[in-house]
């Protein structure tokens, strides 16, 4: 089971009904947040979900509105004592923007690591899932996320009882390891069926529409994208200012085919983005104008 939390929809800058955007997902006792603006404290404490446990922060790009909350998140987990260390994704220079914004946050109880985006697309493999970064196109280094969890195939007895492979292996077979007794070696294809269908949940925000988002887009249950404008008249700025629009945003789930479309980071000026929802239904009849603490749970298909 995947947990995905739309804490906050604002692009530019928070509103008193609108944080800025940021998006948190739990799987197998795991939290990555990614994106950390000014409230996103404010926006995780009214869904009653916690900052401690984290583990994982990614950045798509060094813009206030995405990383000015870091800093107090960061205090706020070193008052609740934590002591495991905490991992930061983002593009290059990541390092030394963290640095600068720990200034106001010297001393952690825990260590803070720092890992760069070097590719155009970079895969960042973890126990139970990968996230997998993406360029898109804005006026700074910008990436989008995918969050993969993949789905080994069925464990299959019969197999296993055909090659004579000890029942104490099974358990750690099916989970992925590699083991050896008495010279012999048992690797977990020997015993599992064909890989079945996992989880994706891809998201982009601050771009203008580009193929990295459509090839990393196919196969996601969930695709959360930058719907910046809804007026028409806006879509010069759009692309003056290396955004999207919603109709954009629809376009791109209408050619990859995705189950369902959130739309966020709506400019400031936007004050109800679902009036726009019935035009941008016209190109893809799945898209939902998404609002602050949206909450989907993703789950493996049992009969696939």
């Amino acid at each position: 089971m995947l947990d995905v939390c739309l804490l906050g929809t604002g692009g530019m800058m928070p509103l008193p009904y609108r944080w800025l955007t940021s998006l948190m997902m739990r799987y197998n006792g795991k939290s990555i947040l990614i994106d950390c603006g000014e409230g996103t404290q404010i926006a995780m404490r009214e869904k009653g979900w916690s900052p401690n446990p984290i583990d994982i922060i990614c950045f798509t790009h060094f813009h206030a509105d995405h990383i000015s909350g870091l800093p107090g998140m960061l205090l706020t987990m070193g008052n609740a004592e934590r002591t495991e260390p905490l991992l930061l994704i983002g593009p290059r220079g990541l390092a030394k923007v963290v640095a600068s914004l720990r200034v106001i946050a010297p001393e952690l109880p825990f260590e803070v690591k720092c890992m760069e985006i070097t590719e155009n697309a970079q895969t960042f493999s973890f126990e139970g899932f990968r996230l997998e970064a993406f360029k898109v196109n804005h006026n700074v280094l910008c990436y989008g996320y995918s969050m993969v969890i993949d789905r080994a195939g069925r464990f299959d007895k019969d197999r296993a009882l055909e090659q004579d492979i000890p029942m104490k292996f099974w358990s750690r077979l099916q989970k992925g390891e590699t083991l050896e007794e008495n010279g012999r070696v048992f690797t977990p294809d020997m015993v599992l069926g064909t890989e079945r269908k996992g989880l994706k949940v891809t998201y982009s925000t601050d771009t203008r529409p580009t193929e990295s988002i459509r090839q990393n887009a196919q196969g996601a249950d969930l695709l959360i994208l930058e719907g910046m404008y809804g007026e028409p008249d806006k879509l010069v700025k759009a692309r003056e200012h290396k955004h999207m629009t919603m109709y954009e945003a629809a376009k791109i789930a209408k050619e990859v085919g995705a189950p369902k479309l959130w739309l966020t980071h709506y400019s400031p000026s936007m004050t109800r983005p679902e009036e726009f929802m019935d035009d941008v239904r016209k190109i893809f009849p799945a898209a939902y104008a998404a609002k602050d603490g949206w909450t989907m749970e993703l789950n493996f298909d049992e009969g696939k």
